[in-house]
């Protein structure tokens, strides 16, 4: 059976950071309801149906949320996680979910470990702004890092792959020293009776290869907007179908960018397909946004269907699919219930497993 690991974000509550850089009380949710079409044809804003705007410092929202994760088949979430030499953002819902012991759901990590800007936009003028910079002051950060987590790491929830516990990180080419990096958690993972670390790193900047000459375990090629660097024939597609819509954006029908979310390689044991729902970052970069148009129930079901077949003869732990994403409400790359289409995602997504195992017996 797939093991689907959801992708999620940890930002729909306000924290002082965002209240200084943002205005008070902001979260995702400003820029969601906020959104607007841009073209005709153009489905914004997304509006959270069975949830609401949810704020996720309470805990029966967190409680919601795994219920409809595992009506949809998947195994467990990939918070977020943000450190910034010694400094953490929008830690709180995980470290509830921690302390708490609820939901009884399991869970990992993803190191999203790159700095913040507030971005420019196409009308805009000037530069990006730095909010925080990611830093890595070197092994005792390390240290202090892995002791902040280690409850974590002990919670009978945390998601392992051959016994080893899964942890990506976001932006391998940034990080210095990285396989000094693992050796020392290694080297404190044992010192702490747990067994061992399953690292994984996104291509977000490499190749699959050169991610894993770095020492990973294994790699994620997981980003649904670079076919547009990977592909040719698609962006003549786009050209052709959309024209100038849209002033500095890019417009892909969601029924051809499927065809290059996963490579063939994405079959070998040491790399993770990924699963990708639709995607518009206009509501935080408007104009400048990449959109996957057409997404649907009945596409949805296809690309998991087709994925599927991917990981069919990989060994039971390794049968693993990066969903992106469970809540990325900001990108509208999300299955969480809408007012558009209900839990209609979520039950494709249930579909389309049960009906690839069904047919796999």
């Amino acid at each position: 059976m797939a093991r689907i690991i959801a992708l999620y974000l940890p930002q729909y509550h306000p924290i002082p950071e965002n209240n200084e850089w943002w205005g008070a009380g902001f979260t995702e949710w400003v820029n969601v309801a906020q959104a607007r079409p841009l073209f005709p044809g153009h489905q914004q804003p997304n509006i959270p149906a069975d949830l609401g705007f949810y704020d996720l410092r309470i805990p029966e929202v967190r409680e919601q949320q795994a219920q409809l994760a595992k009506e949809a088949g998947i195994e467990g979430f990939m918070y977020w996680h943000y450190w910034y030499g010694g400094k953490k953002l929008l830690e709180r819902p995980f470290n509830e979910v921690v302390e708490s012991g609820k939901p009884d759901f399991p869970f990992c990590l993803g190191w999203a470990n790159h700095s913040w800007y507030k971005k420019r936009w196409c009308s805009d003028k000037g530069k990006d702004k730095l909010l925080i910079q990611q830093t890595y002051p070197g092994e005792q950060d390390h240290i202090d890092h892995f002791y902040a987590l280690l409850k974590a790491f002990k919670d009978d929830r945390y998601i392992k792959v051959n016994d080893k516990l899964f942890f990506l990180i976001y932006i391998p080419s940034e990080f210095p020293n990285l396989k000094d990096f693992f050796n020392l958690w290694r080297k404190l993972a044992k010192e702490n009776n747990l067994n061992d670390f399953y690292f994984v790193g996104q291509t977000i900047t490499l190749k699959p290869q050169e991610v894993l000459d770095l020492g990973f375990d294994a790699v994620y090629d997981g980003d649904p907007m670079r076919i547009h660097n990977r592909n040719f024939l698609l962006l003549k597609i786009i050209k052709r179908t959309i024209g100038n819509v849209i002033r500095c954006g890019i417009v892909y029908k969601y029924s051809n960018a499927m065809k290059y979310f996963n490579s063939s390689q994405a079959a070998d044991i040491n790399q993770i397909p990924g699963l990708y729902a639709g995607y518009d970052h206009s509501p935080r970069s408007r104009y400048k946004a990449y959109i996957l148009r057409g997404f649907s129930p009945k596409l949805f079901y296809k690309h998991i269907y087709q994925t599927l077949k991917l990981i069919k003869d990989k060994p039971i732990d390794n049968k693993i699919l990066i969903f992106q994403s469970w809540n990325e409400w900001g990108e509208s790359n999300y299955i969480e219930p809408d007012r558009r289409h209900g839990k209609e995602f979520i039950l494709a997504m249930r579909k389309a497993i049960h009906d690839f195992y069904k047919s796999d017996i």
